[in-house]
């Protein structure tokens, strides 16, 4: 991977968050992500950290319009034709940790099968987490900036499993652990602010800026970690094309046109983490253009 200098300094007034109350936003850290001579591309079938970030609610024009993300596209891998598989937003949620929408079209609360990424990670003993911004009452409590919707793991066997965790303080003892301790798998969900859904793509993008700094300057990234940004779905105007960005150990830097969805990134986090594709997952291209993968 080509060396990587990303600099993002942006001043942001104020948000408007889910209950209306604005919230105020510094400038970024300066992220850097690692170069390729500083951290080759390890040889093993699975890579040995993966990151997923979901944001919300952006078309391909508006997300890539932002200064940190197309930065962060520009100097690494992105997806120019992938797409959500749905609309509103907990399908896509779904699809992209199990395999399948279950045929669901609303944002509300359904038990489902003890399923998904997850409990394929756990019961092969390896160790993942989920971080979610802004959740202080256990995963099914929707309150404040959390919302369960976004929380794909709260519908599985109908509630959350003890690796779904509040974003502070654990994501940052996590980052700053050893490689040899911290989650094999680290799924991100900011919160209705921060992930752009109920505050502006500018505030979304800062905040994104700051997480990715946070991410790329861990041991465990550093030790030949994996990135992945991806967004739920568009703003229902584009053709629910969103982008997808891959950074770290691996990438291909550049551009991909083939066609990719969310089925698609699951199948490649399941080839990386070493445990066999659910649902659609097993018949979609895994993002082979963008990074290696364990097939």
């Amino acid at each position: 991977m080509r060396p990587v200098a990303v600099a993002c300094l942006m001043l942001v007034a104020a948000c408007a968050q889910a209950g209306g109350a604005p919230r105020a936003a510094g400038p970024a850290p300066v992220p850097v992500l690692p170069s390729a001579e500083a951290a080759p591309t390890p040889t093993p079938a699975v890579a040995p950290h993966v990151f997923v970030i979901v944001m919300e609610n952006k078309s391909f024009a508006e997300a890539m319009a932002q200064p940190f993300t197309a930065r962060l596209a520009a100097e690494n891998a992105v997806a120019t034709n992938y797409h959500a598989v749905a609309h509103p937003s907990l399908p896509n949620y779904l699809a992209l940790t199990s395999g399948s929408t279950y045929g669901i079209r609303d944002d509300g609360y359904h038990a489902l099968p003890d399923s998904g990424i997850g409990r394929q990670l756990t019961d092969a003993g390896v160790p993942w987490r989920a971080y979610m911004e802004g959740m202080t009452g256990g995963c099914l409590a929707g309150t404040g900036s959390y919302a369960v919707k976004h929380d794909p793991f709260a519908y599985y066997a109908g509630g959350c499993p003890a690796d779904v965790v509040p974003m502070e303080p654990q994501l940052e003892a996590d980052l700053a652990a050893d490689p040899a301790h911290a989650p094999r798998f680290s799924w991100i969900t900011p919160d209705l602010c921060h992930d752009g859904h109920d505050c502006t793509a500018l505030v979304a993008d800062a905040f994104l800026a700051a997480l990715v700094g946070r991410i790329t300057a861990s041991p465990a990234f550093q030790a030949g970690g994996l990135l992945f940004v991806t967004w739920d779905e568009d703003d229902g105007g584009a053709g629910n094309q969103v982008p997808l960005i891959a950074a770290g150990a691996g990438v291909h830097p550049g551009q991909s046109d083939r066609a990719y969805d969310h089925y698609s990134l699951l199948a490649t986090l399941e080839d990386l983490l070493g445990v066999s594709r659910l649902g659609e997952a097993a018949s979609a291209t895994p993002l082979d253009e963008l990074v290696e993968t364990a097939r």
